[in-house]
């Protein structure tokens, strides 16, 4: 008998009043209208909250109850960085995945996940890009679009990052390599935990796959984009005097 996979979607959520119970159901919706994509996999919805100070843990505990497939965290740190690692060890999935609650990545997305991870073993890692020349966005303004292709400049430089996006929002890893990432990924809180979570597994040489996605953009974001920028410059030259030193430990072989 085939080996049916378990997958853990891990939802991050701060202060998502008006999003977190639309984007559930969404999710929940689109998966009881496809059997063959329940058949092929055993889906959990995770809902981590972390630190939110409005209702979102009550409503994240509600729909916990009325769903068999969701279940709720709560974490007093925030930032989607100590969500993601708080997830992966505490999920008994085979494939632990991450995707925001306002399901800017189409859902539809989800069958093609299932589909690489089932036909091709050898892939550890499904990484989604908006910026493939497959990949189709919406509603993205001029100005979010150049600094998403500024930053995707400075690590393709700094790094020499092979892949073709690192902020997504859809990332995809077998739990077995997704332990041995969260082992030597820096415990950055925020967002740029997810950028390092790809370049490290790109270093290790984990077998990626860059997935093209419809995109959908949300300008009614919790997210402070300047604050956020600042945040990925100052962690940009953390990582790479962390990957430098690295380089120079006595113990490596």
């Amino acid at each position: 008998m085939e080996h049916r996979p378990k997958i853990d979607i891990i939802f991050p959520v701060l202060n998502e009043h008006k999003r977190l119970e639309r984007g559930i159901r969404q999710t929940v919706e689109y998966l009881d209208g496809h059997k063959k994509l329940t058949d092929a996999a055993d889906f959990t919805l995770t809902i981590i909250d972390n630190g939110s100070e409005d209702d979102t843990p009550e409503i994240g505990r509600r729909l916990e109850e009325e769903f068999p497939m969701v279940r709720f965290m709560r974490i007093e740190e925030r930032g989607v960085g100590i969500a993601f690692m708080t997830g992966i060890k505490k999920s008994s999935a085979d494939i632990i995945g991450q995707m925001d609650i306002d399901l800017s990545t189409d859902i539809r997305n989800l069958s093609k996940v299932v589909k690489i991870f089932r036909d091709h073993p050898e892939v550890d890692y499904i990484n989604g890009t908006r910026f493939s020349r497959r990949s189709r966005t919406v509603g993205r303004k001029a100005g979010r679009k150049i600094t998403s292709m500024g930053m995707l400049f400075l690590l393709k430089t700094v790094f020499l990052m092979r892949s073709t996006d690192a902020l997504c929002g859809f990332t995809w890893v077998r739990k077995n390599a997704a332990e041995r990432l969260a082992e030597v990924t820096r415990p950055e809180r925020g967002w740029f935990y997810m950028v390092e979570f790809l370049l490290r597994a790109e270093r290790m040489g984990l077998r990626i796959v860059d997935l093209p996605v419809v995109f959908t953009e949300d300008y009614d974001t919790t997210v402070n984009v300047g604050k956020t920028i600042i945040n990925y410059l100052k962690n940009i030259a953390l990582l790479r005097l962390s990957l430098w030193k690295e380089m120079f430990r006595p113990d490596r072989t």
